[in-house]
């Protein structure tokens, strides 16, 4: 990408190390690779994973899918904008249709992106080709280029590969918050034999083992790369914190002046404090924790919503 691209990215994305007793008292390192500053508004594995897939759009409306609260829906009417590409985005929940905008949703469409509120059961078979067929139709995107779900689909898996290989041999343990299990997959790919990606789920149900593999499948025809799921830390599910999470991420804050997003990030970097204090990690390992994104003015609708 050229320096006039609006996508145009930082990277390498910076890797820094931070000095904190509860790691360095169990002879740990940790690291934060700060794939927030890739760019101002499709940050860290949002760019990594949204950028293939509109390449591979040549130019085709975007249509994808998320909830109320979604991110990567955010991501996307953001890429239009600056693209001048259209954009829809299939809200799972009818019942929004006609209330008030949340404030993410708003983004989206001050971006320019059409909303479509598709009811849940529907949204759960989006899957099925009759389905998302139907909701294409209704949606008036016929034609358009699909992207999933969390953007997870090989060509996002395939560009999360530069993630892993910007941390070769830099730390022992790379660890990143898990949604939809594309960047962990394409991470373990990318990184040194020896080294380990380590996932954590931000939703409960584990089922992410399966998805994980199914991706690599996809995207290089066999499973690839040593990593590993912590299932342990989804705090109640997607979307949900505690007061001993946000507690956690606002002293994580104060500590290392560092700003910590609740949905993924808080999730993560407490699982690695657990582990570090639990002795999961050999002393004289180096982690490396991907920041994947940066906390949102309407952070405190998010926290409390599904």
């Amino acid at each position: 990408m050229t320096s006039a691209d609006p996508l145009a990215p930082a990277l390498p994305s910076p890797l820094a190390e931070v000095r904190d007793d509860r790691f360095s008292r169990h002879g740990v390192r940790l690291l934060l690779k700060r794939d927030d500053l890739i760019h101002p508004e499709l940050i860290g594995n949002k760019w990594r994973k949204l950028v293939p897939n509109i390449e591979a759009a040549r130019g085709r409306t975007l249509v994808t899918f998320g909830g109320a609260y979604s991110n990567h829906l955010r991501a996307t009417a953001a890429a239009g904008r600056l693209l001048g590409l259209p954009t829809v985005g299939v809200v799972r929940g009818d019942e929004l249709a006609g209330r008030p905008l949340n404030p993410s949703l708003a983004r989206c469409a001050a971006d320019g992106m059409r909303l479509h509120f598709v009811e849940r059961s529907a949204y759960r078979r989006k899957g099925e080709p009759e389905t998302l067929a139907a909701i294409l139709r209704a949606a008036h995107a016929e034609g358009a280029y699909v992207i999933p779900e969390g953007g997870s689909n090989a060509e996002a898996v395939r560009g999360c590969v530069a993630l892993g290989e910007e941390l070769r041999d830099r730390a022992g343990i790379v660890a990143v918050a898990c949604g939809t299990g594309g960047t962990l997959a394409g991470l373990a790919a990318g990184l040194a034999p020896g080294q380990r990606a380590l996932g954590v789920p931000v939703l409960r149900g584990g089922f992410l083992e399966a998805e994980v593999r199914a991706l690599q499948e996809r995207a290089f025809g066999a499973c690839t790369g040593d990593w590993g799921l912590e299932e342990r830390f989804h705090f109640g599910g997607y979307a949900r914190t505690t007061p001993e999470l946000d507690a956690f991420a606002a002293d994580f804050e104060d500590r290392h002046g560092v700003p910590v997003e609740r949905l993924y990030v808080a999730k993560l970097l407490y699982a690695l404090t657990a582990l570090a204090e639990e002795g999961a990690f050999p002393r004289g390992t180096s982690v490396a924790a991907v920041v994947t994104g940066r906390p949102f003015p309407d952070r405190a609708v998010q926290a409390t919503s599904r």
